[in-house]
């Protein structure tokens, strides 16, 4: 039976999607049958990220209204075997209900070891159908005030819905960019303000971002990658260094 995972932030711009791609990949790395599912309906991304728009017909809208199989939206990733994908719908106003999700999901979960939810950014309805059946939570920041409130935000919302297990991503993190701006004094004023604890701290990687914007396997920043890996190995419960940069 798969673990559900989703991830969510409390604004847009900072990297959420390919954090979910990227530790999607680390899983599937370390053998793990992996199924993304993009709940980001009207805006979604995975399928550019991971190679496969150009085969997309349906999405998951079409799946719940009997209009394909479920078999026809599960598209295996180009570049990473292991690596499936579930697009989000194309249009807005098909966004799926929470119990519509998780009856998804419980129809697929025993195909799958770990499956990984990518939300909306924001606390809105579509927030709330992705967290809704999800085991655990990773709230993604950037080393910014206006991230911080927002993943504090996300953090209450979760806590109303009875999410326990959150743990705080802090992503793009460049350490002269950080002393510089002077926003914190060190990491532990982030992860204090947003009372989440941290799973993991990912390197600012100019080469990652460009790879799975372009739908390609990222080798050029072996920080960032491992980045992605200990937090997969994490989750797993592994007990391995936080940070790499």
């Amino acid at each position: 039976m798969s673990k559900v995972l989703v991830v969510t932030s409390g604004k847009g711009g900072t990297g959420k999607s390919t954090v979910a791609a990227s530790l999607g990949a680390a899983f599937a790395n370390r053998n793990k049958r992996v199924l993304l599912i993009d709940c980001d309906s009207g805006m979604r991304g995975l399928d550019i990220m991971l190679g496969v728009s150009k085969s997309l017909v349906f999405d998951i809208a079409d799946a719940v209204s009997g209009n394909c199989k479920t078999e026809h939206i599960i598209y295996p990733c180009a570049h990473t075997e292991g690596l499936f994908l579930v697009p989000a719908p194309q249009k807005a106003e098909d966004e799926l209900s929470p119990e519509v999700l998780s009856q998804f999901i419980d129809s697929v979960k025993n195909q799958y070891d770990i499956i990984i939810i990518d939300s909306p950014a924001g606390v809105g309805k579509g927030f709330e159908t992705a967290v809704y059946p999800a085991q655990a939570c990773l709230v993604v920041a950037n080393a910014e005030p206006t991230s911080v409130r927002g993943c504090a935000n996300v953090r209450k919302r979760l806590m109303e819905l009875q999410k326990e297990n959150i743990r705080l991503v802090i992503n793009r993190l460049s350490k002269r960019n950080f002393f510089k701006l002077n926003f914190y004094p060190d990491l532990d004023a982030i992860i204090d303000e947003t009372q989440i604890q941290l799973i993991g701290v990912v390197p600012e990687s100019a080469q990652v971002v460009a790879a799975i914007q372009k739908g390609i396997v990222c080798t050029a920043d072996s920080k960032a990658l491992t980045a992605f890996d200990r937090i997969a190995g994490r989750l797993e419960g592994e007990s391995l260094p936080l940070a790499v940069c």
